[in-house]
């Protein structure tokens, strides 16, 4: 900041062509105009102007240093104008990430309404069931539903994630109702096989541990155990942003409701590096999705 101001000055000296009329023309002081020219030229160690009672002239290294430094502030100004310009309109690129089923669902639907409402904003989305590095990666934000892990990201809840155990009426007949978590023992349990806190379904049995679950299908995509369950191959614990279309339906029933914990499924939330500044385009599509997914 400091050489901006000296250059700045120096610059005012020249094409005014005096201390003093490049005093009045900043609203600084004389003495202040000759205290900041002094430091430059200290600071290069070669003087940069020949004074005179009656006139101010460049110094061959002066008028190098001129020529050279007036493009340079002319484009630092501009690229602090632009910065400052952006920092309050909403364009430029955001790099997001989500998990796939959810990303699919509810994310993209949701960034393709920002950026109808914000032309100028390019959102760059990566659909994975892998936890991406946010910060290694180089991402401004991600999506993640389930039991978040301490973490240094900075992070916000959308809203609940309630998960339910459910099967199409069809498999209900073949094979029984289950009246307590233990039954899950003689059933087709269609499980997520990477995550072990959403494959055990939170059912803890009476004599300590968790409630043991049947053979049945696993897969890493929350969308495959949907299409699994509702073909009628299972029970499934999923998501309520998959299965509310089908409970309505009656496609799939809900079972064990009494045993399932409301919050077993945690939440839904928008995490982002932590940063002394957050871009008013990241800013805005946040409190976007927080209001959308409220």
């Amino acid at each position: 900041m400091t050489q901006k101001i000296e250059l700045e000055i120096l610059l005012a000296v020249v094409d005014h062509g005096s201390f003093s009329a490049a005093a009045r023309a900043l609203g600084y002081t004389p003495s202040a105009v000759g205290k900041r020219v002094h430091q430059l030229e200290k600071r290069l160690n070669v003087p940069l102007l020949v004074r005179s009672t009656r006139r101010m002239t460049l110094t061959e290294a002066g008028r190098r240093y001129v020529e050279e430094a007036r493009g340079l502030f002319a484009r630092l100004s501009a690229l602090e104008a632009d910065i400052a310009d952006d920092a309050l309109t909403l364009r430029g690129t955001i790099r997001l990430t989500s998990s796939a089923a959810l990303g699919r669902r509810q994310v993209v639907p949701l960034v393709i309404e920002f950026m109808e409402r914000h032309p100028e904003v390019e959102i760059e989305l990566l659909l994975t069931d892998k936890i991406v590095d946010l910060i290694g990666d180089g991402f401004d934000l991600a999506i993640r539903s389930g039991i978040l892990p301490d973490s240094s990201l900075v992070s916000r809840r959308l809203m609940n994630n309630p998960r339910l155990p459910c099967a199409t009426p069809d498999y209900l007949e073949r094979h029984g109702i289950p009246e307590k978590p233990d039954d899950l023992t003689n059933h087709r349990c269609l499980r997520l096989g990477q995550e072990r806190l959403l494959s055990d379904w939170g059912f803890t049995q009476p004599q300590g541990g968790l409630a043991r679950l049947g053979a049945g299908f696993s897969c890493n995509n929350l969308e495959a155990l949907h299409s699994a369950c509702r073909a009628g191959l299972g029970i499934a614990w999923l998501p309520s942003f998959l299965t509310t279309t089908d409970l309505q339906t009656g496609c799939l029933v809900p079972v064990l409701e009494e045993y399932t914990e409301p919050d077993a499924g945690g939440g839904i939330f928008i995490l982002r590096p932590e940063t002394a500044f957050l871009p008013y385009r990241t800013r805005s599509l946040i409190d976007f999705l927080a209001d959308r997914f409220r």
